[in-house]
């Protein structure tokens, strides 16, 4: 059985691109106004969390897809919905994990509120996840490989 194809760097970088940037413009606004925060500082804080998420994006989304068709044949847009939610939780929980010292030290709230807000940010990012990497599956599906 032949490995299915896999997304291109390029690919790979304009999902992330889109990805990041979708979620600035999206969640930015909504974490200024429930947390009563300076609209900047929103920005600010969720540009640095942004960062981290397309390095661990780019390693998690490769990472996954590999193991996925190496275990099912299946390429990334052919996944399940039900493996599509175990992935966007998986992306959410590694990446809390590298974000909520971020935000305790951006927002200067102590270790349980930091935590509240980095998982409110969390639940927002996992829905924008579910719903940006459908609609990305859809606009860009992946080219199947020439047969040989």
């Amino acid at each position: 059985m032949t490995a299915p194809a896999l997304r291109t760097l390029a690919d790979r970088i304009r999902q992330i691109a889109l990805f990041e940037i979708g979620g600035l413009l999206i969640i930015s606004p909504a974490f200024a106004w429930l947390g009563d925060v300076p609209l900047l500082d929103s920005v600010g804080m969720l540009a640095i969390i942004a960062l981290i998420a397309a390095l661990w994006n780019g390693a998690y989304n490769t990472s996954f897809d590999w193991l996925e068709a190496r275990l099912t044949g299946r390429t990334a847009d052919k996944r399940p919905w039900s493996l599509r939610l175990v992935h966007a939780l998986g992306f959410e929980l590694g990446l809390l994990t590298m974000t909520l010292p971020v935000v305790m030290l951006w927002t200067g709230l102590g270790w349980f509120d930091a935590l509240m807000a980095d998982i409110g940010l969390v639940v927002a990012y996992v829905v924008y996840a579910f719903v940006f990497n459908i609609a990305y599956d859809r606009l860009f599906p992946i080219a199947s490989p020439p047969d040989a």
